[in-house]
């Protein structure tokens, strides 16, 4: 079906009186091979918001035509992402960026429909599992290896290498599916349980690796000195496998990589950088694949939004 130019002003100018029928005719116009006519049409369907994505499943489910459905698809991406930008917006603008909310936005880009509610469920039942067995008479290092056995051994998370031939492995909810996941999620998954629990443990900016650090609560570790690289840290946890590091186990690793410490590798990330710094890495996912390049584009505009402090 073919439209000209009068009809397409007309599209733009119906009253809201007129909008069922509107929608009903823009579904009508997704297969209109004129270029011009399907950017006009597509844009007017995006600036409906989510509420027309049923009309457009609906449409896909009754379009035989391969090429009509690509079509469709990309409309309800283009809406899914234009809701997720918004929310991205808001959690920047929120005052306590809380990592668990950032992590399944990051994972809602993937799944737009994820219910939320079954990763906090599961992340909850986590907490509960560490908090009944932490009491005020242990050691730092001995509460940590209460969070190790239970998160790594009860639980039975495991960890794998960074890989970018598989998403999956940076997203919460698939973590929290299959218990798997790099070092990054599964670096932010141990950092929001210790936050959960009143713990002190955050992610540090060792170069080339995914670290956390304990740190001295009575130490003001925000407020970081140029001569002091261990800026209240008791110790250091591998979220790999939940191994506890030492300051000279550090030191030694600066070496080995040829790389001068600075005491700004020991200053915790904030949420928000840390959010930033998943969607950057997601992001290289889709790098090489040029039917997906346009999702690198997407993720790395996300974490654009996000101030990396």
């Amino acid at each position: 079906m073919t439209i000209n130019r009068n009809s397409i002003r007309l599209i733009n100018n119906l009253t809201p009186m007129e909008e069922t029928r509107e929608i009903s005719a823009l579904m009508n116009l997704i297969d209109d091979p004129d270029k011009e006519v399907f950017e006009t049409v597509s844009n007017r369907i995006v600036s409906y918001g989510k509420i027309i994505i049923p009309n457009l499943e609906h449409l896909w489910e009754n379009t035989p035509d391969e090429g009509i459905q690509e079509k469709i698809e990309l409309l309800i991406h283009r809406l899914h992402y234009q809701d997720l930008q918004e929310e991205f917006s808001g959690f920047e603008k929120s005052k306590d960026h809380d990592l668990l909310t950032g992590a399944l936005l990051v994972s809602r880009y993937q799944y737009p429909d994820l219910i939320n509610n079954t990763v906090i469920q599961e992340v909850e039942k986590i907490r509960r599992n560490i908090w009944l067995e932490l009491n005020s008479y242990l050691t730092v290092l001995e509460q940590v290896n209460i969070i190790n056995r239970i998160f790594f051994t009860y639980h039975k998370y495991k960890s794998v290498e960074i890989s970018y031939q598989h998403p999956e492995e940076f997203l919460i909810n698939k973590v929290v599916e299959t218990k798997r996941g790099n070092a990054i999620i599964n670096g932010i998954l141990y950092q929001i349980l210790c936050q959960m629990l009143d713990l002190p443990v955050r992610v540090i900016r060792i170069p080339r690796q995914y670290l956390l650090a304990y740190f001295d609560t009575s130490y003001e570790y925000f407020n970081v000195r140029k001569d002091d690289t261990n800026n209240g840290i008791h110790f250091y946890i591998d979220p790999v496998n939940g191994q506890a590091y030492t300051h000279k186990d550090v030191e030694n690793y600066f070496k080995k990589i040829s790389v001068p410490i600075s005491a700004s590798y020991f200053k915790p990330m904030s949420n928000n950088g840390i959010i930033r710094f998943l969607l950057e890495e997601f992001a290289k996912c889709f790098n090489t694949d040029d039917n997906n390049r346009y999702k690198h584009t997407e993720l790395m505009a996300l974490a654009d939004m996000l101030s990396p402090v």
